[in-house]
């Protein structure tokens, strides 16, 4: 009991030390201008908004509270051995990282870079007076890299779970250039969240009760322990043009499960056998970009899934509390027919939805092509089609650009990455 009473005090003090931190604070001014953006994109292509910046914002923020809090009692069993001046290293790396792509905005890269750091300083015959000129070098050769290597690994075996169950419903629909020129749809899910970890450390003069437990890395805590604040930024950036959002997610999820444990292995060889640093640091940066050009690799060889066929139309998405969303038409399903006429053009389904102004009789094929029977009352004031966002075809007036961002894309106020469909001005 007297220990739990000395965490819960550690912890209240590691909270202040928490919201002092610019860090986190950085973290979350980023979600807000990555939810701007979304929101901006989605004005431009459909002419309303399918997320609320207040309502996004604050759920990635509660989630990386919860994900950040049971990542900290995980880690509690882990003993790992971190500084404040490493916190602040690690998070400059992260600051100039992010100004050249905004996906390296991701503690893989920092940590990897800080790995391989430390261990050409270890190269370096004459290492002392380059650090006297140098005093940074200081904490470069004191970082505990396979206690963040550790670190990288639980933040992306907890990255998979969010992705898993909240990934789908980050999906934003997009408008894109296919193979051949045609216009095409995809869905990008991107999901970042703030967390905040606590983390059990060894320091002089902190609590002198001794843990009831061992720690995997078997951290020296006989001289005392703390709780150090230690915010994080965990995200991941995915389209697809062949999948569901709930299938791209779980297959995303499944290989955050795979790094975060290679990388976790990595880390406890490493902390058992110094040669294995450098290889676990190469891992956290090498595994982490493998994993974004797997999934480039294999959307390449798909065929386009949101793309219109003689069945009928593609739904590419629903908005929020629109009447297709009360009717449980869901993103990939087919309208094939209102009102009893076939529909086959984006003409044909505005001509079957004028023939009866107060009702509407539809006839959808879900994904496995069954057919669903729906039917609505039109009410003024209703969202256009229902509320349906069909999949684009070449008579859209803009699609997206898909191409890597740095952070002064999200700084400015002009929407980029955002292409004028040529072939509709000629027509």
């Amino acid at each position: 009991m007297d220990v739990l009473i000395q965490l819960l005090d550690r912890l209240l003090h590691a909270a202040g030390q928490l919201f002092a931190n610019p860090f986190y604070y950085i973290g979350i001014l980023f979600i807000v201008l990555h939810y701007r953006k979304q929101i901006q994109l989605e004005r431009k292509l459909f002419h309303t908004r399918l997320h609320s910046l207040l309502n996004e914002t604050w759920r990635t923020v509660f989630w990386g509270w919860i994900g950040g809090l049971s990542a900290s009692v995980l880690l509690l069993f882990v003993g790992v051995n971190l500084q404040a001046d490493v916190v602040i290293l690690l998070w400059a790396i992260t600051v100039i990282l992010i100004l050249l792509r905004v996906r390296f905005l991701c503690l893989a890269y920092a940590v990897g870079i800080l790995g391989i750091a430390q261990v050409i300083l270890s190269w370096i015959p004459d290492a002392a007076s380059l650090k006297n000129s140098l005093p940074m070098l200081d904490i470069v050769e004191n970082a505990d890299i396979p206690s963040l290597l550790a670190i990288v690994a639980i933040l992306h075996l907890l990255e998979g779970m969010l992705t898993h169950f909240q990934g789908a419903r980050m999906a934003t629909p997009l408008f894109l250039e296919g193979k051949r020129g045609q216009i095409i749809g995809g869905q990008q899910l991107q999901g970042f969240w703030p967390v905040p970890l606590f983390l059990l450390v060894p320091m002089t003069g902190g609590s002198e009760l001794s843990l009831p437990w061992g720690t995997l890395f078997g951290a020296n805590l006989a001289s005392g322990w703390t709780l150090l604040a230690f915010p994080a930024m965990i995200g991941f950036t995915e389209l697809t043009i062949s999948k569901l959002p709930r299938k791209q997610a779980r297959a995303s999820a499944d290989l955050l499960y795979l790094y975060g444990i290679i990388l976790l292995a990595a880390a406890i060889a490493a902390h058992f056998w110094s040669p294995i640093l450098l290889v676990g640091a190469l891992l956290s940066i090498a595994l982490h970009e493998g994993l974004i050009r797997y999934n480039q690799w294999m959307e390449a060889k798909q065929v386009p899934f949101y793309v219109h066929s003689s069945r009928g139309l593609m739904v590419l998405s629903v908005v929020p509390n629109s009447p297709a969303q009360e009717l449980g038409i869901q993103t990939g399903e087919v309208i094939h027919k209102v009102n009893g006429h076939k529909i086959r053009t984006k003409a044909d389904l505005h001509l079957a939805m004028g023939l009866n102004s107060a009702f509407c009789k539809l006839e959808v094929l879900n994904e496995e092509g069954e057919v669903r029977f729906l039917q609505r009352a039109i009410f003024a004031g209703d969202h256009h089609q229902l509320g349906i966002i069909l999949a684009p075809d070449q008579e859209a007036l803009y699609f997206t650009e898909h191409r890597p961002v740095h952070l002064f894309s999200y700084l400015r106020g002009k929407l980029t990455g955002l292409l004028s469909n040529d072939s509709t001005k000629s027509m």
